[in-house]
């Protein structure tokens, strides 16, 4: 099941167990349950602490169960996690075997400290870049409080219970039988949803801190090589971030960030927070900015926070990012999760064999158009203008797949549906002004970006399209405030671009704080 160099890398993975545990299947006669039970022998075989057995009698078939010797841990993979999940399995291994999380100690203390049962499932797709953090975060929450149990179900697996439930988007979280949340998740974000008082506790917090030499708003990539530029220079750093990565988070294949031949957007993520916390920095997680109060001749800048509390800073970097445009139709929020959805490479195996369509022309639904095109029976592809916008090599690999359909100067109308979920959709020939339905199972929106800015107007410049106006230093229409990354004019939204307007803004306030200080 797993060839010679994963064995070889695993091998030394598990080399850290320091616990005895057993791994428990629950199998059937189908392929599945073999191909699993091939893989649970390959590991067993690289440690003597992990022992297997085979009279597991979970409803789910093929599943297995991870329980250390004289602990308490429910744990349980449905499914068979390679792909994205096979970390969330090597992970797994470690933590049931009493190797430690690096996470923070006191998001650790705040899992330990969780009273009540839960019972959470997710359900996720081996093609799912967000499922793993989802999956790992639960995982490490049973392995630390026995209150918590968790089992991961590959949704492709379990059809008919996909079925059942209607789900239709992956991550999908279910807490004790009922729907928790959708999307990307961290131990930090299931913890604000489980422990209603922690918003209130960190808003106290955040308000009494210090100010700041240098605050950047947003955890992606430009925010990030702004703390780091900043921390650097040894003066006070922080960030308050709505969530670390921002968009990188949500992005599939990686290939053109200068020296990484290639990678994907939530390792590149890890990786970026990663070398954040190498420095003295005061990162915090999960706050969105809510408003700007410039500072009045010189004087501090504040930023309200949703949770109620605030920061202060001599100067800010704002890095907020931008956010999936979408449709702005009737039936698109009702249906969302339940039929629409924005990430292909996620949610596509959830339609395997469907009928589905993809919103806009550009090289990213071109791209969602093809990958879906493998995996659905019927795509369609709508687009606004009169031509596809996508590259030439794109379109012509669209056009030679034969269940695609492709439709130009339509305006999407509306999402239909049957309260449960997406039966189709309604779009305008913009030629013709004639109305037409399509019927589907689901529809992916790749209609571009939106900047983050909305919670700044009336405070510095922005563009018509919301974009921060900034000069060739990154500073703002305000002084002391700079800006970077998406959520500004520079042009080619990358993420390489990205990381250098954010080192470029932060060198631009750390000399504004030096020339502020002979001023003074």
């Amino acid at each position: 099941m797993l060839d010679s160099n994963l064995k070889a890398q695993l091998k030394t993975y598990l080399e850290k167990v320091t616990q005895p545990f057993e791994i428990v299947a629950s199998l059937d006669d189908g392929a599945k349950s073999q191909e699993m039970l091939a893989m649970l022998e390959d590991i067993t075989s690289l440690s003597d602490k992990i022992t297997l057995r085979t009279d597991g009698n979970d409803v789910r078939k093929p599943s297995f169960a991870l329980n250390r010797i004289g602990g308490n841990i429910s744990l349980r993979f449905a499914g068979i996690p390679m792909g994205h999940e096979f970390t969330s399995l090597v992970l797994a291994l470690l933590q049931v075997g009493g190797h430690p999380s690096k996470t923070a100690p006191e998001v650790i203390e705040q899992i330990k400290n969780l009273d009540g049962e839960y019972n959470f499932e997710t359900y996720f797709s081996l093609s799912c870049q967000n499922c793993p953090d989802v999956v790992q975060a639960l995982n490490l929450m049973a392995v630390l409080n026995p209150n918590i149990r968790h089992v991961a179900i590959d949704g492709a697996l379990f059809q008919e219970e996909v079925t059942i439930r209607q789900v239709m988007s992956v991550p999908s979280i279910y807490l004790n039988g009922e729907l928790f949340g959708q999307g990307r998740m961290g131990e930090e974000e299931i913890l604000a949803k489980l422990d209603t008082g922690a918003s209130a506790r960190d808003a106290e917090k955040f308000s009494a801190k210090d100010a700041f030499d240098v605050l950047v708003v947003g955890g992606g990539p430009a925010g990030a090589a702004a703390a780091i530029y900043a921390a650097r220079k040894g003066i006070r750093t922080g960030v308050a971030a709505e969530r670390f990565g921002g968009q990188v988070l949500d992005t599939m294949a990686i290939e053109n960030f200068i020296s990484v031949t290639e990678t994907e957007g939530p390792k590149l993520a890890r990786a970026l927070e990663n070398h954040v916390r190498e420095y003295d920095v005061d990162i915090m997680n999960l706050q969105r900015a809510a408003q700007l109060i410039p500072g009045s001749d010189g004087g501090l800048h504040e930023i309200k926070l949703e949770n109620g509390g605030s920061l202060k800073a001599k100067t800010l970097i704002l890095a907020t990012g931008a956010r999936w445009r979408e449709m702005n139709v009737p039936g698109e929020q009702e249906y969302r999760g339940r039929g629409v959805a924005y990430c292909p490479h996620c949610d596509g195996p959830l339609f395997k064999g469907k009928r589905v369509a993809v919103i806009g022309g550009g090289n990213s639904g071109v791209e969602a158009a093809i990958d879906l095109a493998g995996i659905v029976a019927q795509v369609a592809l709508i687009e606004f203008d009169s031509q596809l916008r996508a590259d030439a090599v794109l379109q012509k690999k669209l056009h030679s797949l034969p269940n695609v359909t492709v439709i130009t100067s339509a305006l999407t109308s509306e999402v239909t549906g049957d309260d449960k979920k997406v039966t189709g959709l309604t779009y305008k020939d913009r030629n013709s002004s004639e109305f037409h339905e399509l019927e589907l199972d689901g529809i992916f929106v790749q209609i571009g970006l939106l900047p983050n800015s909305d919670w700044l107007k009336g405070t510095v410049e922005l563009t018509s399209r919301g974009e921060i106006i900034v000069d060739a230093r990154g500073e703002t229409s305000l002084p002391g405030i700079f800006a970077a990354g998406d959520v500004t004019t520079v042009p080619y939204k990358q993420i390489v671009i990205a990381v250098g307007e954010g080192a470029k803004a932060s060198l631009s306030a750390f000399d504004h704080l030096i020339r502020s200080s002979v001023e003074d």
